[in-house]
């Protein structure tokens, strides 16, 4: 049995048609889209309709990411729509408001998708099951693995990190897929897992595609992402032309500041870019 795990496509549309023409070629026997789909990128309708495709042909199951959450956050008026928290998740906004009514198929996406079927038991959620925001990192030992498995599992799949590696803790194969449209370990090609079962154990490895990036790039501009989704798009920006992460970095150093009223998200962005010597993006091509 072949088993493809994709996630964190972010709305990278060129990124996710160059991985689903890659699985087409494969031809996996099961593939489980592992959430965030939508949101931080720039063409969140266009690659929903892609995957709901795939479900409605080959029974994709779609699981929930943190992103989905943050888009239906809004959705149900958890997030103010004025004041300072509201331009910080301003770019969610600005997804609910792509998807229009389209909303309704993220509504009920499932925590976790567990398989028996033809196989031994194969766990696959979001971050960890611990949930959606705890991920798995490639840095932590086996102890902190461990408190991240759901029990003696033969494989467990995971993303969110934007991290990949597959690493064998104990008796458990854990798998992070990375990053089909955002990865964040420096190689900016889309990154799925590829597994196997040869009838006695689970083997895998991190695939990476390069993709048309340009064009990726190029729907920052043309959707109208960058101008409207609010100061943090051009930081999302910069990670998808650098492949690290960079919102996190600000959120940890910046948030607290424009939540109390010391400063704005605008402002809080350039002194982050001026501090970590980064060019800004523009509203304009070069």
């Amino acid at each position: 049995m072949k088993l493809a795990i994709i996630s964190d496509i972010h709305a990278n549309l060129p990124a996710l048609e160059a991985v689903l023409a890659d699985l087409d070629t494969w031809h996996p026997d099961f593939v489980v889209v592992d959430g965030d789909v939508v949101n931080r990128g720039p063409r969140p309708r266009e690659c929903l309709h892609r995957i709901l495709e795939r479900q409605e042909e080959g029974g994709w199951p779609y699981l929930l990411g943190n992103h989905e959450e943050y888009v239906l956050a809004h959705y149900r008026s958890e997030v103010p729509k004025t004041g300072p928290l509201a331009e910080v998740y301003r770019y969610s906004r600005w997804t609910l408001e792509q998807l229009g009514e389209d909303v309704r198929f993220i509504l009920d996406l499932p925590f976790c998708l567990t398989l028996e079927e033809h196989t031994p038991q194969v766990y696959v959620t979001h971050a960890s099951p611990l949930g959606t925001r705890d991920g798995l990192y490639p840095e932590m030992d086996d102890e902190e693995i461990r408190k991240r498995l759901p029990g003696p599992i033969p494989l467990l799949g995971v993303a969110h990190t934007h991290r990949p590696f597959i690493r064998r803790v104990d008796d458990t194969l854990v798998v992070n897929a990375g990053a089909v449209g955002l990865p964040f370990d420096g190689d900016w090609r889309a990154s799925y897992a590829r597994l196997w079962w040869d009838g006695e154990t689970w083997s895998g490895r991190i695939h990476r595609l390069p993709y048309d990036r340009e064009r990726a790039i190029e729907d920052f501009y043309t959707t109208g992402f960058l101008e409207e989704a609010g100061p943090l798009a051009q930081l999302i920006l910069i990670e998808l032309k650098e492949a690290r992460s960079q919102l996190f970095q600000w959120t940890t150093a910046y948030l607290d500041k424009v939540l109390a009223g010391e400063m704005s998200v605008a402002e809080a962005v350039q002194e982050f870019l001026r501090s970590e010597n980064l060019h800004p993006a523009t509203h304009h091509r070069v």
